[in-house]
């Protein structure tokens, strides 16, 4: 059994791995974290220093700005953290990185399964076709999404930019005289709605179009992933960990 302290527990996110981990036996949730307090069926603090249940983990569904108190949480008890927000500075996962040769964190801007296979899949074939096609990726999401483009998007951007050996720049969409360059990946966001989740690599040439794309259909994907997680890093090693590790 691993034991869950989840971090925005009344959040959408901290909603629905509450109710996946409510239909399993090896998952525990047994406290949250949120700054709205509500009843239920476990305790939910202000802040996580005020947990006192036993706890395997920390998941972290919150926002940028918990990062400090939960850094010193686990290292204060030597327990892995999960780290499925997105929007950080560069500095803050600089600390994040710092942070891991003290105790064991996971971190990814996206916890779905599929996605991480995607994500695979363009390490594998941007180098090929980076010469003959070019790159654009777009993501949808709801229209209360705060950070864009999205954790994901710079998390397949980013994928493809190292699978490639030429200097390659990022544009966030386009307006006025905008001339496409060789060098660049188009990045764009499209927010409206209550879309869940929709990312589209496209591989654009003259003579063929070439899309990858995946959607997110419930929020439940990015549970089971993070409750994946959640029994992967129980009783980890310091270090750092990613949605990599976990689908090798």
């Amino acid at each position: 059994m691993t034991n869950v302290i989840i971090v925005g527990a009344n959040g959408k996110m901290g909603k629905t791995i509450r109710k996946l981990a409510g239909g399993r036996d090896d998952i525990k949730i047994a406290a949250g974290v949120d700054r709205i307090s509500e009843e239920g069926e476990i305790n939910i603090y202000e802040s996580i220093d005020q947990v006192k249940e036993d706890f395997d983990v920390v998941l972290d569904f919150s926002r940028p700005s918990s990062l400090p108190s939960l850094l010193e949480f686990c290292s204060l008890n030597n327990k892995p953290l999960i780290l499925c927000t997105t929007g950080y500075t560069f500095q803050e996962l600089e600390k994040i990185q710092e942070a891991s040769s003290k105790f064991p964190v996971f971190r990814s801007a996206n916890m779905s399964i599929g996605i991480n296979v995607v994500n695979n899949v363009l390490k594998n074939i941007s180098k090929f076709l980076y010469n003959e096609f070019d790159i654009e990726i777009i993501e949808k999401h709801h229209n209360q999404k705060a950070d864009a483009p999205s954790g994901t998007a710079i998390l397949l951007a980013d994928t493809i930019k190292k699978a490639i050996s030429q200097d390659i720049n990022y544009t966030y969409g386009r307006e006025g005289n905008s001339k496409r360059n060789k060098n660049e990946i188009g990045i764009h966001a499209v927010r409206g709605g209550n879309i869940v989740g929709e990312h589209t690599v496209i591989f654009a040439g003259n003579s063929e179009t070439i899309e990858v794309k995946h959607s997110a259909l419930s929020r439940d994907v990015f549970g089971v992933g993070a409750l994946l997680a959640c029994n992967f890093m129980k009783g980890k090693e310091k270090g750092f960990y990613s949605m990599d590790d976990l689908i090798k």
